[in-house]
């Protein structure tokens, strides 16, 4: 979402590295250069001067003229600038006991509301609780169908009265039945409209004093830029919102809105949409964002994706193999399938800390990833576990098995024995430093590049090298 915001500022403080010291004067400029890079990111006029303002005057007070690191001072003040306009936020639900805890969903049509109950709801589901989703938007046609279905993904039942009109009713019913069933917190998807209008918002109204939720949250879609700040105003002078959840901040949006809406609304963003899948949604910690805007990484959102994809006994198992140099192409393509389920491998790369500038302008093909995925799923166990059996007739098998040339197999067995190096290398180090690794490598895999080899391995191939020379001299 903030990358075209996070260049602009990367260009304005590489410039200010080249000057050295700096006057008055040149922190001006620079503000006035950042002002505009947060008019083009869609930031709300008031909130983009007022942010330069504030961030003018702690520079200068902070007699960053004075210092022999001006840009390094400059990225701290816009830092902790950029966690005061978005913050603070407290994520976390305030359930009550005895239960059940009730969450109340608003939004307008198509900003992701029903999709985003089911999200809510897995998300729930990992800590401990046992929610009830409320089918309470009896205007949209087949709204009911889908949140039946996104229901059966993930396991949780969901509440609906067909033929029903009246969402005052069917949200009090939902709530006795919650207690019936033992369930701790209901999840109540209201009605939506194409845009805000009295009907809606008295409905909304009706509902929230029926039945007192602990919060009520706004789903505003990020696609929509300054729109989805002025609709959150409105909705939080009607309803009183306890949070606000952007949906598609995964998207390539300029960023405005998640900029914008503490400042206009007096309301903190608390979660937000990070894909289309049930399980992509993250709480919204404005340091962590601040991190990535300014090209800094995520590494502890990057931390918690991981734990909720390894387990740990499994992940000591990994450990061993990797030290032994025992692993295997098909622990490669468990571990590939595991950094997918954590989101594309371009937002990871954003989320560590250094590897945003490392790759610079390098795309990774994520398609490319999953045809090496097929390769691995065309060949035999034994092949997996020792792709040296792979001989020419083998190879050509694989290749029609996953729908590609007997290059592209010929190539990822290549790639192997200098990964399997890696992936001993890794072992020992550090999270961040073993992802840091692996996503280099990915890229290195999709690229069709490797990087230079180190050990054994690279020995061996001088050792070849030197035998072949040998050779041409005798001949």
């Amino acid at each position: 979402m903030f990358d075209a915001l996070t260049q602009r500022l990367s260009e304005v403080f590489r410039g200010l590295r080249g000057r050295g010291r700096i006057t008055e004067e040149n922190v001006g400029e620079v503000m006035r250069e950042i002002r505009t890079a947060l008019l083009e990111a869609d930031v709300n006029l008031e909130v983009a001067r007022a942010f330069c303002e504030d961030v003018q005057q702690k520079a200068i007070g902070a007699e960053v003229i004075k210092t022999l690191r001006p840009a390094d001072l400059m990225v701290k003040i816009v830092h902790d600038e950029l966690v005061q306009i978005m913050g603070p936020v407290n994520p976390k639900i305030p359930f009550v006991v005895p239960g059940p805890t009730i969450l109340l969903m608003a939004g307008l049509q198509g900003s992701g509301k029903t999709t985003t109950c089911a999200k809510m709801a897995k998300m729930l589901l990992g800590r401990a609780k046992r929610p009830l989703l409320v089918a309470a938007d009896l205007k949209r046609p087949a709204a009911i169908d889908q949140l039946e279905v996104l229901g059966k993904q993930i396991h949780v039942p969901v509440y609906a009265e067909r033929g029903h009109q009246n969402p005052v009713k069917v949200c009090r019913n939902a709530i006795s039945q919650a207690k019936k069933a033992d369930r701790d917190v209901v999840i109540l998807d209201t009605a939506g409209r194409l845009a805000i209008d009295q009907e809606l918002m008295e409905e909304l109204r009706q509902v929230a004093a029926a039945v007192s939720p602990q919060q009520i949250y706004l789903v505003l879609d990020a696609m929509t830029g300054q729109d989805a700040v002025n609709t959150a105003k409105v909705f939080n002078e009607k309803l009183e919102l306890d949070g606000i959840i952007l949906t598609k901040f995964d998207s390539d949006t300029r960023g405005g809105a998640a900029l914008s809406v503490k400042h206009v609304t007096g309301k903190p963003i608390k979660f937000v949409g990070v894909g289309e899948k049930v399980e992509a949604l993250e709480e919204f910690h404005p340091d962590r964002i601040a991190g990535r805007i300014l090209g800094m990484g995520d590494i502890l959102t990057l931390v918690e994706q991981a734990q909720r994809q390894y387990d740990q006994e499994e992940a000591k198992k990994l450990e061993a193999k990797m030290a032994k140099g025992a692993f295997s192409l098909d622990d490669f393509l468990l571990q590939l399938r595991k950094m997918k389920q954590m989101g594309s491998l371009s937002d990871l790369v954003k989320k560590i800390p250094g590897m945003a500038d490392a790759m610079g302008d390098a795309e990774v093909d994520e398609g490319e990833l999953t045809r090496m995925e097929a390769v691995i799923l065309s060949m035999t166990p034994k092949e997996r576990a020792n792709p040296k059996l792979i001989d020419p007739s083998r190879r050509r098998r694989i290749a029609r098995g996953a729908g590609c040339d007997p290059q592209d197999v010929s190539q990822l067995v290549k790639q192997f024995e200098p990964m399997r190096q890696m992936m001993k290398a890794m072992s020992g180090q550090s999270f961040t430093q073993r992802l840091r690794m692996g996503t280099q490598f990915s890229k290195m895999m999709a690229a069709g590049t490797m990087p230079k080899l180190k050990g054994s391995t690279a020995q061996n191939q001088r050792a070849l090298s030197r035998k072949e020379k040998r050779k041409r001299r005798k001949r």
